[in-house]
Parts: structure tokens; C-alpha cells; sequence
């Protein structure tokens, strides 16, 4: 009786399979026609010079499949797998190199493959000003550069650098940063080392004093990622890292998520050499202002904006450079596009102390 009910769900499990064995053919058939429909749709871009990435069409889509979902699949998963399919037709249009603030297995190297999945040409660079330069050049047609931390605040280098460059925002990554403890040991007691970035041991350190001694060694390195690699070579080493990282160097994870605060976000952009004159329905607008210094110049600046209707969603000074008569520099984001026009009135009023750094579509 019990190897007839055994031969039974073999039986069951076979045709399954073959059930799931047709629905993979099926989704195969019906990428290649969405493949063929991308193809007509690059022909008639390239006739009008339009861009093949286009963030704004991509997270419009996601929040489509979203609100359809009503299976297994989480709002993730549904992002990840079509991720993947955006990234598989911009390669059959238009290859395109995507340079980061590298190393490999970094969180900026996370961020352009959540959005421009893990087939697309990457090119790893040591300094967001590499990454300006790869993309001024040409070497690359987009770069991705962390702009600010919610903990860390805005990371000036990239604000000084937006401010001296032509090169403008064309869209955000907001990525949630978590840290694992990766190791080759098999037991934490047999742990002595361990590796990471100096803002990490920071980030971690409630975990470090709950399950290691005042012995335990903690070395900072450049990158969460080169921590890794060092973990990978030496017994008894460990490395505080991201789950991309660690996966990325065969590296088995020990623990996940071991970060002191849960609330630890970055977010990520992308630079092109073009704008985004697209309209989406939810868009953001990041911009550079200089004011003379003066009583209430910088209250009267944003009272327009108030006028306007417009809504703030940052605002950030940054002392200016020596030798110019501006003390300050304001980094602010509103909601709206910069063609827009409520802002359009501001900016020409305005348009020798606005730099415009970009507009793309607003993502949570």
C-alpha cells in the first residue's frame, strides 16, 4: 500500500512538472513577442533620437503589475523578475555601458542591478568624480553615484561635482541598506577577525558587543566588499558586508540583517548628458541655488515656491567656494517637473542663480 501511494505522488509530481514544463514555454513565447513589440518601438526611437532608458515608463509598469497581482508573487519578486526583462530588451536596442562608484559587490554596484538587472555591460570605478568623467566622455551612457544617506546626510562630493558638471539626474534608486556577517568558519566561536568599512563596524556595533569579546579584531578596509574577499582568505575572519556582496564571492552568510537601526536607506542616482523632458504623473525636480547674501533674500527665494504651490521636499546649504560672492549654496528638491509651469515662472525670474540638476520620476 505504501509504495502504491508512493508511485501515486511520484506520479502527481511528474505532472506538475510537465504543467510547469509548458507555463515556462508559454512565458518564454510571450517574452519573445514582447521582445519583437520592444524591437518596433527602438526602430521608431531611433528615428526620433529618443532614449532607450526610460524610468519613468519602467516604474509605471511595476506599479501596473502590482495593483494586478494577486498571487504568491510579492510587489519584490514582481520588480526583480521585470527588472531583468527591462534590462534583456534595452541590451537587444541599444547595449549600453552603466558606470558606478565601484567596488564590485558595493551597494552602488546593488543599486544599478536592481534597476538595470544583471545582464547590462557595468563598469566598476574607484571615485564618483570617475564616474562624472566616464559619463562627460562617453565611455559610458549612464552612471550611478550615492547622493545621500538618511543617517550620513547628503555626500558633498557629489553635490560639488553636479554643481561643475552638465551632466544631469534622470532618475533615483532608493535602496534600503542592511549588513550581513559573512565567514567561511563554522562556528562563530572560531571567529578572531573581522573585516569591514569604518562606517559599518559604526552601523553594527551592538552586534559586535553581543556576541564577541573585547579580543575580537575589527579591521576597517575600503569597501564592505573588499571585507568580503578578505574574510574569503584567512581562517577565522569574518566580514560585515551586504547579502550582494557576500553572494556575489561565495561567501556563506552567518547572520543577516544585523544592522543596529532597521531605518537605513541610501539613495542612488542616475547621470546621463541628456535631460528628462518627460512629464511622468509623480515626478521630482533637483536643482543648485546661489544668493547674494542679503536680509531675507533666501525667505523671499522661497516664498515663491510657497506662492507656487510647490512643495519642498528638501533643503540643504553648502558653503560656497572661495572667490565667488556667493556664501551659500542651497541643494533643494521639490515635487514637479521643471518644465512645469508654476516652477518655469520661478525659474526665469531666477534663472542666473538656479542650476538645474534634474527631474525624474519620484520613487518610494
Amino acid at each position: 500500500m505504501k509504495k502504491i501511494n508512493r508511485t501515486i505522488k511520484l506520479m502527481n509530481i511528474k505532472e506538475l512538472r510537465t504543467k510547469i514544463d509548458k507555463i515556462d514555454a508559454d512565458i518564454l513565447n510571450l517574452l519573445d513577442q514582447r521582445m519583437d513589440i520592444v524591437h518596433e518601438i527602438g526602430l521608431l526611437k531611433n528615428a526620433s533620437n529618443e532614449s532607450v532608458y526610460r524610468p519613468e515608463r519602467e516604474k509605471e509598469i511595476i506599479e501596473r503589475l502590482h495593483s494586478l497581482a494577486n498571487g504568491k508573487l510579492s510587489a519584490d519578486s514582481i520588480k526583480a523578475i521585470f527588472q531583468e526583462v527591462f534590462a534583456a530588451a534595452r541590451n537587444i536596442e541599444l547595449p549600453e555601458r552603466i558606470s558606478y562608484l565601484g567596488p564590485e559587490g558595493s551597494f552602488t554596484h546593488q543599486a544599478a542591478e536592481s534597476n538595470f538587472g544583471s545582464q547590462a555591460k557595468y563598469l566598476s570605478l574607484n571615485s564618483i568624480k570617475s564616474v562624472f568623467k566616464s559619463v562627460e566622455s562617453k565611455k559610458s551612457k549612464y552612471g550611478i553615484i550615492p547622493l545621500e544617506n538618511n543617517q550620513e546626510g547628503i555626500v558633498q562630493e557629489t553635490i560639488d561635482l553636479l554643481g561643475v558638471s552638465n551632466l544631469q539626474i534622470i532618475s533615483e534608486l532608493p535602496l534600503s541598506i542592511s549588513f550581513s556577517f559573512a565567514t567561511r568558519a563554522k562556528d562563530i566561536k572560531n571567529i578572531n577577525t573581522i573585516y569591514s568599512k569604518d562606517i559599518a563596524f559604526k552601523q553594527c556595533k551592538n552586534f559586535i558587543e553581543n556576541y564577541f569579546s573585547e579580543d575580537i579584531k575589527c579591521i576597517p578596509v575600503n569597501s564592505t566588499s573588499a571585507a568580503v574577499k578578505y574574510a574569503d582568505k584567512k581562517e577565522g575572519a569574518a566580514a560585515i558586508c551586504s547579502r550582494f556582496a557576500a553572494v556575489q564571492q561565495g561567501v556563506p552568510i552567518l547572520f543577516d540583517k544585523i544592522e543596529d537601526s532597521k531605518d537605513n536607506h541610501t539613495r542612488f542616482v542616475i547621470l546621463s548628458s541628456t535631460k528628462n523632458e518627460v512629464i511622468s504623473k509623480d515626478d521630482k525636480t533637483s536643482i543648485l541655488v546661489n544668493l547674494t547674501d542679503g536680509h531675507g533674500v533666501l525667505a523671499k527665494f522661497l516664498q515663491e515656491f510657497h506662492d507656487a504651490k510647490i512643495n519642498l521636499t528638501k533643503l540643504e546649504s553648502r558653503p560656497a567656494k572661495k572667490g565667488t560672492e556667493f556664501k551659500y549654496v542651497f541643494y533643494i528638491d521639490f515635487e514637479g517637473h521643471y518644465l512645469s509651469n508654476n516652477f518655469q515662472i520661478i525659474f526665469k525670474r531666477y534663472e542666473d542663480n538656479i542650476k538645474l540638476l534634474g527631474s525624474y520620476p519620484k520613487m518610494i
